[in-house]
C-alpha cells in the first residue's frame, strides 16, 4: 500500500511517516514547500504523481490567535484544502485520513467528548478545522476517517513539553493555568494510531476517531509531573487563573475527548497521558539538548 503524508516537515507529520517507514511501507511526505493544499491544480497533480493508495492530511493552519484575525487564510488552509484533497482522492480512489482537533467543541463539557458530540467551535481556528471535517466526510464518504487530537507535544517542534522543559532550567518559578482540562499526547502515540487505522479506512471503519491520551489533566499538573521527571521541585510550578494570560482566541476550560470507536475498529485503547510522557520525555531533552547553540 502506498501512502501519501501531507505537512510533513511539522510534528505530527515528521511522526507518522516515520512510523510509517518504520513499518516497512512505501510512505511519501510533502511538506507544505512542496504540496500547497489550497491549490486545487497542485493537489491534483500531486495524487497523479504517486498515485497514493491512503493519503494522511496532517497540513494545517494551526496559528490559533493569529486566525482571529485572518480566518480568511486559516479557512483556505484548513477548509478549502481538505475539500481540494478529499475530491482528488475520490478521482483516484484514494482513502484519507484527515487529522483535526478538539477547537471543534465548545469547551464546556464535564465529560470527554464522545465522537459523535453536536460540535460548536468559539474560535475562528476551530470553524476552519471543522469547515475542513465536514468537506472530508461529504466528499468521500465511506472512504475517509477524521481523527481529532488535542494537547500535542513531540521530539520535534515546539510544545508545552518542551517550554517547561526550557522554563524549568531558566527561572525560579514558572506560573501556569490551572482550570483548563485536557489531555496531553504524544504525536508518536497519535502517528502509530493512524497508522493502525489507515488500512481499516474503507474496509469497515470512516468517520470520526478521537486519538488523544487517556486521562485528564490542567496545564499545571502537567507542568509539574515534566518537574518531577526532570528532577526538579513540582512546587516550583505556580497555579494561576487562565485570565492571567489572555490570548485573543478563548481557550477550552475543558476539551477531553472519548475513545469509544476505537473498539469498534478492533484497536485498543490508547495509553494513559502519564505513560506516554514518561517514555517521551528524555527523547524531547535529549532533541532539545542537540538543538541547542
Amino acid at each position: 500500500m502506498r501512502w501519501l503524508v501531507t505537512g510533513a516537515a511539522g510534528m505530527l507529520g515528521r511522526d507518522t511517516v516515520g512510523e510509517l517507514a518504520r513499518r516497512g511501507a512505501e510512505v511519501t511526505g510533502l511538506d507544505r514547500a512542496a504540496l500547497d493544499l489550497t491549490r486545487p491544480d497542485a493537489v491534483e497533480a500531486a495524487l497523479a504523481a504517486h498515485r497514493p493508495d491512503l493519503v494522511v492530511n496532517c497540513a494545517a493552519y494551526t496559528a490559533v490567535d493569529a486566525a482571529e484575525t485572518d480566518e480568511a487564510t486559516a479557512l483556505r488552509v484548513n477548509g478549502d484544502g481538505p475539500r481540494h484533497l478529499a475530491r482528488a482522492c475520490a478521482a483516484t480512489g484514494a482513502r484519507l485520513v484527515h487529522v483535526s482537533t478538539d477547537y471543534v467543541f465548545p469547551g464546556d463539557a464535564r465529560a470527554p467528548y464522545p465522537e459523535d458530540h453536536p460540535t460548536g467551535p468559539r474560535t475562528a481556528y476551530g470553524r476552519t478545522k471543522l469547515a475542513g471535517e465536514r468537506a472530508v466526510l461529504t466528499e468521500l464518504p465511506g472512504a475517509s476517517a477524521v481523527v481529532r487530537t488535542a494537547w500535542l507535544y513531540g521530539v520535534h517542534g515546539r510544545s508545552f513539553v518542551r517550554a517547561m522543559i526550557g522554563l524549568e532550567a531558566e527561572r525560579r518559578t514558572v506560573d501556569v493555568v490551572d482550570d483548563q482540562y485536557g489531555q496531553p499526547t504524544w504525536s508518536a502515540d497519535v502517528a502509530a494510531r493512524i497508522a493502525d487505522l489507515g488500512p481499516l479506512v474503507g474496509h469497515g471503519a470512516s468517520g470520526v476517531f478521537h486519538a488523544t491520551s487517556r486521562g485528564v489533566t490542567t496545564w499545571y499538573d502537567l507542568a509539574r509531573e515534566v518537574f518531577t521527571r526532570l528532577g526538579a521541585d513540582p512546587g516550583r510550578v505556580r497555579p494561576v487563573a487562565s485570565a492571567a494570560f489572555p490570548r485573543p482566541a478563548p481557550r477550552p476550560a475543558y476539551s477531553a475527548l472519548g475513545h469509544g470507536r476505537w473498539r469498534g475498529a478492533g484497536l485498543p485503547p490508547t495509553r494513559p497521558w502519564r505513560t506516554a510522557l514518561h517514555e517521551a520525555l528524555p527523547l524531547i531533552r535529549e532533541e532539545s539538548a542537540r538543538e541547542t547553540p
